[in-house]
């Protein structure tokens, strides 16, 4: 009598445990998160931004994602598709952009997509940064004497190892 008891606690605590997962701009968000956290799950944005999201929209940042109707949601991912003015200019992640000289704020695969063509035209103008990229050594000016030491797959530069056998 008392394994079916436990049986049946395990069977509840198991279906207490599963949650849904809403989709906000091609992101999987868990519901059982509160909203200033779920938010960080979409690429490219930071907890900074999701709490400007969440003061801009007036948004409850400690209630759960569950509790979002769709209207919220939607009123979330017209907000990320076009940033407002009214974000500060420091939350945004491509100030003065390149080609267009624009400030905006990219999520998503728009950011890697950014990212890699910025790395292809360093590499391309040959410019030290790109070669560091090229080369794969690291390109913000970290010292590489003793970190970095690994070559193509993971194999460790100037390391003496035992030799078996004999």
């Amino acid at each position: 009598m008392e394994e079916k008891i436990l049986e049946k606690n395990k069977s509840e605590i198991q279906n207490n445990r599963k949650f849904s997962i809403i989709r906000i701009a091609q992101s999987d968000i868990p519901t059982n998160k509160k909203i200033l956290v779920g938010l960080t799950y979409i690429k490219g944005i930071s907890w900074a931004f999701s709490n400007a999201i969440c003061k801009i929209l007036n948004l409850n940042p400690t209630e759960k994602i569950e509790s979002l109707n769709k209207q919220d949601i939607e009123k979330i991912e017209n907000f990320l598709k076009k940033t407002d003015s009214k974000i500060p200019k420091y939350l945004l992640n491509r100030r003065k952009d390149f080609e267009t000289g624009e400030d905006s704020h990219l999520i998503g695969n728009d950011l890697n997509m950014k990212k890699e063509f910025d790395i292809r035209r360093l590499k391309k103008i040959r410019s030290y940064r790109g070669l560091r990229h090229a080369f794969g050594h690291p390109s913000r000016g970290q010292r590489t004497k003793s970190n970095f030491r690994s070559k193509g797959k993971k194999k460790t530069v100037g390391v003496k190892t035992k030799k078996r056998g004999k």
